[in-house]
């Protein structure tokens, strides 16, 4: 029981049972659905069973989440499945006072003007190649969405981060893979999730994506070291270079850079992908403001992403039903008053991001598409946090300004050439997989457009 002010008592909602809660996600179909059950079931507030917590505590309201908003502490045994991409510390939970001149450094490179336009380019030339590869592959069958755009927003992150792009989509493909041996492992040893092959076999090939991903990093910051051309323009190098950090944290940051990014933007342009192939009349209109906008050039300038508005609002809409990363979580680093209730110091506090998302007091009707929700004026009525798609305060997502720069240009350029329609008999499920995935990928048949008079 947790004293209230007013001196008596409130226990916070929750199921009861035995265990660390494990059985009940895996039921849930994950601890998406498992979140979004909590709340319709208990309400705003709900303290739950977790694996690597001994004390869970879930917040769904937005008004209430504003007493959690300063922390900057994760929890250190949630985060460990990510310890095996970094040697310097584990950069998701080193402690505020190194992470606050840490997370300095990223901002003014990820989230700066004079950053985003210099790579700007580059990423217009890699969304135009890949619109070009699916071109003339439109008619051989439906287009994989999510495996596709991953490895273009990987390759973008890459120039960013890396100071250039990858040798292919191919290459691309292969660091992907990498990222993916790694972390199923290590969420599979989290989770005691059973998986094909013995612990050995899966250990050497997770060894071998993590070596090889570490050598594409310690190659260019070698070069960087000696002076050397291959890393002219890395912004996110030279910053952290700068700033002393020593290599290795120099590595570890730019490995979660490429992890972050790559999963999370090209998951979002496909769950945009597929809610606008079911409502084409979303998509004309956004093709029409793209006419006005853009006219015939193949893709936006810098400047014009400001007056895609519409876009801006589809792109968002997107991001509130299907959320990148669909819940966050931090460590009470003290007592907390959150409405009735106190939280005690050492909970862990769950952002349940989905859940916030689709929460009907702030959301009428919230499982429907509808981009005007995110006009000016309705936005001006709901409270600041019941949109939340790069989390929360101090550990929200450093890199959301590109992500959103990344996104809008994708969607831009594929939507001038193509109209989306989902494959048939192909279901859509969305499952955690360190983002809100499909379980067997977005598959989509594209068809030219034709022109819209500008």
């Amino acid at each position: 029981m947790e004293p209230g002010r007013d001196g008596t008592s409130a226990r916070i909602p929750g199921p009861r049972g035995e265990g660390d809660g494990l059985a009940d996600i895996v039921a849930a179909g994950g601890l998406h659905n498992y979140q979004l059950k909590l709340h319709a079931d208990y309400g705003p507030v709900v303290r739950f069973r977790l694996p690597g917590a001994e004390a869970a505590v879930s917040v769904a309201d937005p008004v209430l989440l504003e007493a959690t908003a300063k922390i900057d502490k994760r929890p250190e045994k949630l985060f460990e499945f990510l310890a095996p991409l970094q040697e310097s510390d584990n950069l998701q939970t080193i402690p505020a006072e190194e992470h606050t001149p840490w997370r300095r450094v990223l901002l003014s490179v990820l989230a700066a003007r004079p950053s985003h336009e210099a790579h700007f380019g580059q990423f217009v030339t890699l969304a135009i190649e890949l619109a070009d590869r699916w071109a003339e592959s439109a008619s051989d069958g439906p287009i994989a969405l999510q495996q596709q755009l991953s490895q273009l927003s990987l390759r973008m992150i890459c120039d960013y981060a890396l100071g250039s792009g990858l040798d292919s989509p191919e290459q691309a493909g292969r660091i992907v893979s990498a990222f993916e041996d790694v972390l199923t492992e290590q969420l599979a040893r989290l989770y005691q999730v059973d998986l094909p092959g013995t612990d050995q076999e899966r250990g050497v090939r997770a060894q071998r994506a993590l070596t090889y991903l570490r050598g594409i990093v310690d190659g260019v910051l070698a070069a960087h070291q000696d002076g050397g051309s291959p890393t002219v323009g890395s912004d996110l190098i030279a910053a952290l270079a700068a700033a002393g950090q020593l290599p290795a944290r120099i590595r570890d940051t730019v490995l979660m850079t490429l992890l972050a990014a790559h999963h999370t933007t090209g998951v979002a342009i496909s769950w945009t992908l597929y809610l606008l192939a079911q409502h084409p009349d979303a998509a004309d209109r956004v093709v029409e403001e793209l006419a006005r906008v853009v006219g015939d050039r193949p893709a936006p300038d810098y400047a014009d992403l400001k007056h895609l508005t519409y876009l801006n609002m589809v792109l968002k809409e997107s991001m509130r039903l299907y959320p990148p990363g669909p819940y966050g979580a931090r460590e009470a680093t003290e007592d907390l008053r959150v409405g009735e209730y106190t939280i005690s110091a050492g909970t862990t506090i769950f952002y349940p991001i989905w859940a916030v998302h689709l929460n009907p007091e702030y959301w009428p009707s919230p499982e429907v598409f509808r981009p005007e929700r995110f006009a000016a004026q309705e936005s001006a009525t709901r409270p600041r946090l019941a949109y939340i798609p790069f989390g929360v305060g101090p550990r929200s997502c450093e890199g959301a300004a590109v992500a959103m720069i990344e996104a809008e240009l994708v969607l831009a350029v594929l939507l001038k050439r193509f109209r989306f329609e989902l494959a048939p008999d192909h279901p859509v499920i969305p499952i955690e997989r360190f983002v809100l995935w499909a379980a067997d990928d977005i598959h989509m048949n594209l068809t030219l457009r034709e022109p819209i008079p500008s």
